[in-house]
């Protein structure tokens, strides 16, 4: 397959499914995606299967109106779970900083569709709407340790003034162009995994090596960023991977198959003797590591 049959296939999906970037009328530099927000929040609603043509409508329009009355603090994008369940809207939500929390419940409740704030009670139901904080993970976050050294390299050890959260950006080297997030991605797929507390430093330093090797292996075609939970459950860590198309997801696990170096993160010995010695297995709560993959909302 020729380069130019791989991006005529690419564009050609593009257009099918347009990334999120899409959803909104402002240009791209403008808005707030996974790699250069502060926070980013998930919000989980399953729509009521007879309502589904109105309730896509309306969250297309109350995401168009965080990007454009809150540009510059907050930004939304809209997707479906591409395997999983139906009707099921996943709204990831795109924050400077916890301090934009208070624009956006200011936002007055003024009506989309013709309808109010009750809209969320009829279009969706009930007891189904939920909300995870995710932050971008750096080194040293919530008292664990790394070489002693990274820790003191983050911009919040280094700061002197008030504390702002690092992007996910800052996790790699990579350049802007090979980037891949929320608003580029043709796929983003979430991952989380619940930490065993006596491994609350390595398993984090696991989940950041995991997701550099895959952005290192495979630039421009997946990109994953690691962030802890906030005000949820303690040591959950979570990954958005960042796929160009569903293809890319086959090159992702022949990547775990090939590549010697890859290989050798899951299956070396990483538990001090004292602690009973194995690999990263036992850094997470068996079972409760689950993916979900989202499509952006056409």
């Amino acid at each position: 397959m020729t380069v130019e049959h791989v991006v005529e296939v690419h564009e050609r999906r593009e257009r099918i499914v347009p990334p999120a970037q899409h959803q909104t009328s402002l240009p791209s530099e403008d808005v707030l995606h996974s790699a250069n927000s502060g926070v980013v929040v998930e919000r989980i609603g399953q729509v009521r299967a007879e309502l589904r043509e109105e309730a896509w409508a309306f969250a297309r329009e109350l995401a168009e109106r965080i990007n454009t009355k809150l540009a510059g603090e907050a930004s939304m994008f809209v997707y479906e779970e591409t395997f999983g369940t139906k009707d099921r809207l996943h709204f990831l939500l795109h924050l400077t900083s916890l301090d934009a929390y208070y624009p956006l419940v200011s936002l007055d409740d003024e009506a989309l569709t013709g309808q109010g704030p009750a809209a969320w009670n009829r279009l969706f139901e009930a007891g189904s709407v939920t909300e995870t904080v995710m932050l971008p993970q750096f080194w040293g976050m919530y008292g664990t340790k790394v070489d002693g050294k990274l820790e003191k390299q983050s911009t919040v050890h280094r700061s002197a003034g008030p504390v702002a959260l690092p992007p996910a950006r800052q996790q790699t080297a990579l350049p802007d162009e090979q980037i891949l997030h929320s608003g580029n991605a043709g796929i983003v797929m979430h991952r989380t995994g619940q930490i065993i507390y006596d491994f609350r430093s390595e398993a984090r330093a696991f989940g950041r090596e995991v997701a550099e090797s895959i952005n290192k292996n495979l630039p421009g075609e997946c990109t994953v960023f690691v962030y802890e939970e906030g005000f949820g459950t303690a040591d959950r860590l979570h990954w958005l991977i960042h796929l160009k198309d569903l293809t890319t997801y086959m090159r992702l696990l022949k990547l775990h198959v090939s590549d010697e170096e890859v290989r050798d993160i899951y299956f070396r010995e990483r538990i001090a003797p004292e602690k009973g010695g194995g690999t990263w297995a036992r850094y997470f709560v068996e079972g409760s590591m689950v993916d979900v993959a989202l499509t952006p909302l056409r």
